[in-house]
């Protein structure tokens, strides 16, 4: 079976922060946008999510992108996130993102609903796809496509509804969300009739994996995106099946897999801080009310790394080279010590 994740075979462009001390990275070509928002859109009932269309200011084409791929976003605030692209590929000069209002967030969606009006700007360093999509008959062995999506998780498979569409090739997909009113771009995901079912808890009750999945015959492939519990089921009924490719992309941390306690030290403090088996330092720091940053928390934006000055590191991300390793550069919202180590960080 094989499987995408948004934390396993990346290529990732440095993320871009100011607000805390950092390392000093080697300066490279500056390839920073500036995007104006162009457009404001409520897309679910419930008014919770707004969907942005972002431009050049001076209207200049943007760079090209395909299905799955997202924006990382620098927010007025300092604050970086990452937004699937869910507009049409065709189009040259406008992108679009959708964000949910998330009140106990990390502030970034309250940010984006708040402050985003039309005229506001915002930078980020292109397009990234850590989740393509492979077609069956261009570049996949596969017959045919099965996507799932839960709530905001429509948003990197929208475009990709449209290619498959345009392409000719079997798909079908399911949309599963709280109620009508929570699921956003309900009325474009319609339009594609009865290749796609909408399933909602309020009238059809939680999905099992199984209603999920559907007629998963052998040579299928399965696009998702959604709730952590969602993929999680779905990876589990897909266990052995070496006959299904399965591609997901998940909007939260992954769970620590084998972790084991380990402490830390604030150079600037001197403060302590345990952290936990199946917690991240990224999270035990937050715990303690450690001033980090952070954006994607799966190891491929760059933006929680920090120096460490004394201590052994396990690395768990593909973006640091090893030079930056040996520099002593690791990524806190991934990477940790060995059972009872103990780092000493420059922050």
């Amino acid at each position: 079976m094989l499987l995408s994740l948004t934390d396993v075979s990346i290529t990732a462009l440095w993320a871009i922060s100011g607000a805390i001390r950092r390392p000093v990275i080697p300066a490279g070509r500056d390839r920073t946008l500036t995007l104006q928002v162009v457009d404001r859109q409520v897309v679910a009932r419930d008014q919770n999510v707004v969907a942005l269309t972002l431009a050049a200011p001076d209207a200049t084409p943007l760079p090209p992108w395909h299905p799955g791929a997202h924006l990382d976003i620098h927010l007025p605030s300092g604050r970086v996130r990452q937004y699937s692209l869910c507009g049409d590929p065709a189009v040259a000069t406008h992108y679009r993102i959708a964000v949910r209002r998330i009140p106990d967030g990390g502030g970034g969606s309250i940010e984006v609903h708040d402050s985003l009006d039309i005229g506001a700007t915002v930078t980020t360093s292109g397009p990234r796809n850590a989740f393509p999509l492979t077609v069956p008959g261009y570049g996949s062995p596969t017959q045919r496509l099965r996507f799932i999506a839960g709530g905001i998780g429509i948003t990197p498979i929208l475009p990709m509804l449209g290619l498959a569409q345009r392409l000719g090739v079997d798909w079908s997909m399911i949309y599963a969300g709280r109620s009508d009113e929570s699921i956003p771009f309900l009325d474009e995901v319609r339009r594609f009739g009865e290749r796609v079912q909408i399933r909602t808890d309020d009238v059809h009750g939680i999905p099992t994996a199984a209603d999920l999945l559907g007629d998963c015959p052998d040579g299928t492939t399965v696009y998702t995106c959604g709730p952590a519990p969602m993929l999680t089921a779905i990876r589990t009924a897909l266990a052995g099946r070496d006959d299904v490719e399965l591609h997901f992309e998940r909007f939260a941390a992954a769970p620590v897999v084998d972790g084991t306690t380990f402490t830390a030290t604030i150079t600037s403090t001197g403060a302590g801080v345990l952290v936990h088996p199946d917690e991240t330092l990224l999270a035990a720091l937050q715990r303690e009310y450690v001033s980090a940053p952070y954006s994607c928390q799966q190891g491929f934006c760059g933006t929680c790394r920090v120096r460490v000055l004394d201590g052994v590191v396990q690395h768990r991300d593909t973006l640091l080279t090893g030079p930056e390793r040996a520099q002593g550069l690791m990524l806190t919202c991934v990477s940790r010590a060995p059972e009872g180590g103990h780092l000493r960080l420059d922050l």
